[in-house]
């Protein structure tokens, strides 16, 4: 089948070093990287500001919602690595190639499940209506107003998938990107939002 043009350029401009194409077979697993799973928070309204919206597809089968929850998940790590290079801590970018190599196969397979989505809809207009539906994720998880909200539940999202097993993205995914879209709200509790200084502990003097 062939690939989204809109997908393999974008993965030429944010990786900096070589990554494995969703379409090869998975490379080994890469070591586990502890993280605790993102929190979603209260949200406090406020005036003035953008908040992302989710965008809306036709009905789907269960396999398609799944798909779309880990084509979807994708996008918002794929956002956060090129947004989020502020803080090395939060290895977005490094993340989102290890998230490509452990997870290519179920990548690869929920590609070809909304590919086959839009062609029931769509018909020989099936790529190009998935070209647009990928452009729009990935406009749906654009923000500044919630930069470090978003990623902070990124960063820690993304760790997540690392410790999965092969197969299990996708429910995991469907759990995930509600809690990537609740951090793209303005005025997220402190517990998702991640600006905290980093203690600075006193050098003890010579005796």
């Amino acid at each position: 089948m062939r690939r989204s043009t809109y997908f393999n350029n974008l993965a030429v401009v944010l990786i900096a070093v070589p990554v494995t194409a969703v379409a090869q077979a998975p490379a080994a697993a890469p070591a586990a990287v502890s993280a605790a799973p993102p929190v979603a928070g209260t949200l406090a309204p406020r005036g003035g500001v953008m908040t992302p919206q989710t965008i809306q597809l036709r009905p789907m089968t269960p396999l398609e919602t799944e798909a779309n929850a880990v084509w979807s998940l994708r996008a918002g790590l794929n956002v956060a690595a090129l947004q989020c290079q502020f803080s090395p801590y939060l290895a977005t970018v490094k993340t989102y190639n290890d998230l490509l190599k452990h997870h290519s196969a179920e990548l690869a397979a929920a590609q070809a499940t909304m590919v086959a989505h839009f062609k029931r809809y769509d018909k020989a207009r099936a790529l190009n209506s998935f070209d647009q539906y990928s452009t729009k994720i990935y406009n749906s998880y654009s923000t500044l107003d919630a930069q470090y909200a978003f990623c902070n539940a990124a960063s820690a999202a993304g760790r997540g998938t690392l410790l999965l097993s092969k197969g299990g993205l996708g429910k995991y995914a469907i759990a995930q990107t509600p809690v990537l879209r609740t951090a793209l709200t303005p005025g997220v509790a402190p517990g998702v939002t991640m600006l905290e200084p980093m203690p600075i502990f006193p050098v003890p003097e010579k005796p």
